[in-house]
């Protein structure tokens, strides 16, 4: 059996249903039946009941594992088979090959790339806008500012439907809308109608925000996830550091419009590439559709667990979705400290896209499309983040096997002070030297150390706040994506003024105060954070959870080595002491 079963399980469970995700594995509650076509165990009180069947059509459409597998329950309305996963299950993500995976994993990437770059790309041609319809510098950079409340809203809405209907079902027809008013765009004929078009954009390509990560989490087991969401985590974030380069060039060679017009383009490429290739991967949804294919040819009752315990409309799902994050971000302190500072950091980064122009295009006299090339220094850090990312994952791993799958979610918080170390030495090194005095090479490179702690910081601490909330984590990222996203719209906006009035110096060192101000939370919740978590109400139950699914672990291990042994002709005691599991 795959050893990742547990966390596996915590991953395919609706928030909040506390009852789905203390159950012991099916696994452990089936036995398989290799021998005989059917089952008939009718010892009082242990819930299995197989009647004998005719599995001839069946076996057409499934393996042979899979008919001979049985399922908890008898098959009737009142008591229906609860379809699960077969050991090493090929239609399970999680049992895909890697190839495979990664393919996934790549695809879904590019489309939160063509999202991100859309948003910042469009500051790259922010001068033409300014001519073009005759408007002031803050009215144009709405463009920037809008379509990023079209981000913090548009999780809310998308996620929980991706957790009712699936993930392909959302995603694409979304990312469809949003090709749609990306080239509605290009069209515009005043900022009125362009900054309209650029919300209702960011809106519906927010589903590709958020979907993704669960797309991966769908896909990969533990022990190989982390690499994959340092990986895949970046991608939003190498977006904006992107866009100014893109957008400056394009826009100095072809116009503003030109520049929206291929986003529009790759957009739609990579859209129809991805419906090609990324299939269905929630679990909950492709075990649905296998239960009522087995409805249909066997003429009993197949449902999954989540469906025969729980009916929940999608009215109830979107109440839940759009109150309980802001019941989180208010009542637990953990998710309002971490949420203000990775909206900082988040919003720090979008100042950016107003200081650059002032430093290197009105300071130094740069192009749009040379004034672009200044991000490369916050681009290379990121690179350099995600590389240590990589490297400490390895760190994660051993601890995570140490403590028996289940480490420890403050074992997640040592990049992130690293990380706050390297973007207070970023902030105030570029606060220093972008005057026009000063050559021009030590700006750019001041933005490496702040791209690097930029992604430590937010990457890990949303590892930390996945960790500590487990069934809660979905509201607790919506809260802190829509948090984020805010201060991405408003910090651009009051950058203009800022900068004229405290001069580009002091200007550029204030986000640099907040972050300090910030910095020693994570210290505090990585020494503390175990005693705060139990005194916070969803914290502590989410102990519970993990809690629980450790001890349902720990007896599915000693029921399989129950088994083998068994099935060696040996009882359970007499099992060699040196075979003994750990």
């Amino acid at each position: 059996m795959s050893p990742s079963n547990a966390e596996s399980a915590s991953l395919r469970i609706r928030e909040g249903s506390l009852d789905e995700a203390i159950k012991p594995s099916r696994q452990s509650e089936t036995r398989s039946n290799s021998d005989t076509d059917s089952i008939r165990n009718d010892e009082p009180g242990n819930g299995y009941e197989v009647e004998k069947k005719d599995y001839a059509d069946v076996a057409e459409k499934a393996d042979d594992a899979l008919v001979d597998y049985s399922y908890k329950g008898s098959g009737t309305t009142e008591d229906p088979y609860i379809v699960t996963w077969l050991n090493d299950d090929p239609e399970n993500p999680k049992q895909w090959s890697p190839v495979r995976q990664w393919t996934i994993l790549v695809l879904v990437a590019v489309l939160s790339l063509c999202v991100s770059l859309a948003s910042s790309t469009y500051t790259g041609a922010l001068a033409q806008v300014m001519e073009e319809f005759h408007c002031s510098e803050e009215v144009a950079l709405l463009g920037l500012s809008l379509m990023m409340i079209g981000y913090a809203f548009g999780p809310l809405l998308w996620a929980p439907l991706s957790e009712t209907y699936g993930r392909r079902k959302i995603i694409f027809p979304t990312f469809a809308v949003y090709v749609f008013w990306s080239s509605v765009c290009v069209a515009s004929q005043n900022i009125q109608t362009l900054l309209v078009f650029r919300m209702l954009a960011g809106l519906f390509g927010a589903s590709t925000m958020v979907i993704p990560g669960g797309i991966v989490a769908d896909v990969f087991p533990a022990e190989t996830r982390g690499a994959a969401l340092v990986l895949f985590t970046a991608t939003p974030f190498l977006g904006p550091s992107l866009g100014p380069i893109v957008g400056g060039f394009l826009a100095d060679s072809g116009g503003w419009r030109w520049v929206l017009a291929l986003l529009a383009i790759f957009a739609a490429v990579v859209t129809v590439i991805g419906f090609i290739f990324i299939p269905e991967t929630f679990g909950p949804v492709l075990l649905r559709d296998r239960a009522k294919r087995l409805s249909e040819v066997s003429g009993n009752v197949y449902l999954t667990a989540m469906d025969a315990e729980r009916v929940v409309s999608v009215g109830q799902v979107l109440r839940t979705a759009l109150l309980r994050p802001w019941v989180l971000l208010f009542r637990e302190p953990i998710v309002m400290i971490l949420t203000i500072y990775m909206s900082v950091i988040y919003g720090t980064l979008y100042l950016l896209f107003a200081a650059y122009p002032i430093v290197f295009q009105q300071g130094r006299g740069w192009s749009e499309g040379i004034g672009g090339l200044a991000f490369l220094g916050v681009f290379a850090g990121m690179m350099i983040g995600v590389a240590i990312g990589y490297w400490d994952n390895e760190r994660y791993k051993k601890l995570h096997t140490l403590h028996g799958g289940f480490a420890p979610p403050e074992t997640r918080l040592p990049p992130v002070i690293y990380g706050g170390i390297s973007i207070i030495v970023g902030i105030t090194w570029f606060a220093a030297t972008n005057a026009p005095g000063v050559h021009w090479a030590s700006s750019i490179c001041a933005g490496a150390p702040f791209g690097a702690g930029f992604v430590l910081v937010v990457v890990c601490n949303t590892n930390y706040l996945i960790d500590s909330y487990v069934i809660y984590a979905a509201s607790v990222l919506a809260a802190n994506s829509v948090i984020r996203s805010l201060f991405g719209c408003v910090f651009p906006l009051f950058g203009k003024a800022m900068f004229e009035n405290l001069g580009i110096h002091w200007g550029s060192a204030v986000p640099g105060f907040i972050a300090l101000a910030c910095f020693p939370f994570p210290i505090l919740f990585y020494i503390y954070g175990a005693k705060i978590r139990a005194k916070c109400k969803y914290a502590a139950e989410a102990a519970r959870v993990l809690d629980q699914m450790k001890s349902n672990l720990e007896r599915q291990h000693t029921t399989e080595r129950r088994i083998s042994v068994e099935s060696a002709g040996l009882s359970f005691s007499e099992e060699p002491e040196n075979k003994k599991g750990p």
